[in-house]
């Protein structure tokens, strides 16, 4: 190993005649520091090029706002279940509950947590998986696979029957006091393993917290509905629906989706993950007794592939993606030719690694689950712009809409579900048969989707 060399005066002084010696580098400095980075980076004639109008494209109804949470992964999914119930009945707009499953996920995560403590008692309190677990064991960021698992056991019910709270609208206070007690759980199973308590004690123990996360979470959300009644009027204001229903009934006579039918693609083309694989990865889910997450591995052209198809027959298509990156936020542009930071700083800072290396290097993961509503093609059939539903208001963006280049999906686009009706059959056969290969806990594939 090299000697450690301090930074010295004359490093100092070299850097310095380096930066005053193009007029470009004092320009991009006025102009950062008054303006920040982005701002300074922008692209105009970039910007130009992502208009709001496609060749293909689903309607959605009003746009939905997540607000101070990070359940960007339910929203997006259930913005594509209301959009079934919309087109079925002719609705103007319609809205899911988003703190029904909210609920539901955090009593499973907190039952899935335990579950990893009870396990995972013979490893020590400081080595890396324990650690791992104990970072952050119930956090709002999630999944397809976990909110499949969720609805498949408690159903979706509309927004009415049980609306957001304050702890909804803005988690964090009610996820640090959960975590907190989650903790003080997982130390007080560990040493009453310890201290020799039976294997039936443990799970008795286990129970007991699980009834207190439960009261915890009925404090700050409310509790769950049984039954509730329904009436929907469509966009000419005849009654389309008058019934009562349990929220399980309501997903399967009014959503009406085999959430069993679409599978996870991801894309993530570094050397210990093959295409053509499936992977899961350790310790990652909600919901115990229908185990973890199942991804197929293909090549980002694929992903594109099978989303156009699925939008072609009028069905949008939920995706994961690492948001942040080549960001207009306020403006809602996802487009890597609408910001130029290499050329502000003169020298390569976002190009100096590719995709595979952004993600072995801890550069990029997935951040944030949206919607596909819309693709527009160029003569060859090929995709070169995106529609994207967000779900933070219709403040955002264009009326909560954003845009996404395909230049910018190749680079952060890490999954699509969609049914998977759109794969070949040998694609099918694999997601269908193959023993998933285990990733571990940390691995960015094993990332959720959790932005506010």
């Amino acid at each position: 190993m090299p000697t450690p060399q301090p930074v010295t005066a004359d490093d100092i002084a070299f850097a310095r005649d380096e930066f005053l010696a193009d007029r470009a580098n004092t320009v991009a400095k006025n102009a950062v520091t008054s303006s920040g980075i982005r701002a300074a980076a922008r692209v105009p004639e970039g910007v130009a090029a992502n208009p709001l109008t496609f060749d293909i494209e689903v309607k959605q109804g009003k746009r939905c706002d997540q607000q101070r949470s990070g359940r960007c992964w339910m929203f997006a999914s259930l913005n594509t279940m209301r959009y079934r119930i919309i087109q079925r009945y002719n609705l103007e707009t319609f809205e899911l509950s988003q703190a029904y499953p909210l609920f539901w996920d955090k009593l499973e995560k907190s039952n899935w947590f335990l579950e990893n403590i009870l396990d995972t008692l013979d490893e020590p309190l400081d080595g890396r998986l324990v650690a791992y677990l104990l970072t952050d064991p119930i956090g709002d960021g999630g999944q397809w696979d976990m909110f499949k698992s969720l609805v498949k056991k408690y159903g979706v019910c509309p927004k009415e029957a049980m609306p957001e709270t304050a702890c909804s609208r803005n988690t964090s206070e009610m996820d640090s006091y959960l975590t907190r007690y989650l903790r003080g759980a997982a130390k007080r199973l560990r040493e009453s393993a310890a201290a020799g308590v039976s294997a039936d004690d443990l799970a008795a123990l286990k129970r007991t917290m699980v009834g207190e996360v439960y009261r915890l979470l009925v404090t700050c959300l409310g509790e769950p509905p049984a039954r509730f009644d329904v009436r929907l009027r469509d966009r000419d204001h005849k009654l389309v629906l008058s019934d009562s229903f349990t929220p399980q009934e309501f997903f399967e006579r009014v959503v009406d989706m085999n959430v069993d039918d679409y599978v996870s693609l991801i894309s993530a083309p570094t050397a210990d993950k093959p295409f053509g694989h499936v992977y899961t990865v350790s310790r990652l889910g909600n919901v115990v007794e229908d185990g973890g997450v199942r991804y197929l591995n293909l090549p980002i052209e694929r992903l594109k592939q099978v989303a156009i198809a699925q939008l072609r027959d009028n069905l949008p298509v939920w995706f994961g993606c690492d948001v942040a990156q080549s960001y207009l936020r306020d403006e809602g542009i996802m487009d890597t030719a609408a910001l130029n930071v290499d050329a502000l700083f003169g020298f390569a800072v976002e190009d100096c690694m590719d995709r595979a290396e952004r993600l072995d290097y801890g550069e990029s993961l997935m951040t944030h689950a949206m919607v596909l509503e819309g693709v527009n093609l160029n003569a060859d059939g090929e995709p070169t712009l995106w529609k994207v539903e967000n779900s933070w208001g219709a403040d955002h963006g264009r009326d909560g809409f954003d845009t996404l280049s395909d230049a910018w999906f190749d680079e952060y686009v890490y999954q699509v579900v969609v049914d998977k009706k759109y794969l070949t059959d040998d694609e099918r056969a694999t997601y269908e048969t193959e023993e998933p290969r285990v990733l571990a806990p940390w691995d960015p594939m094993g990332s959720l989707a959790c932005v506010r």
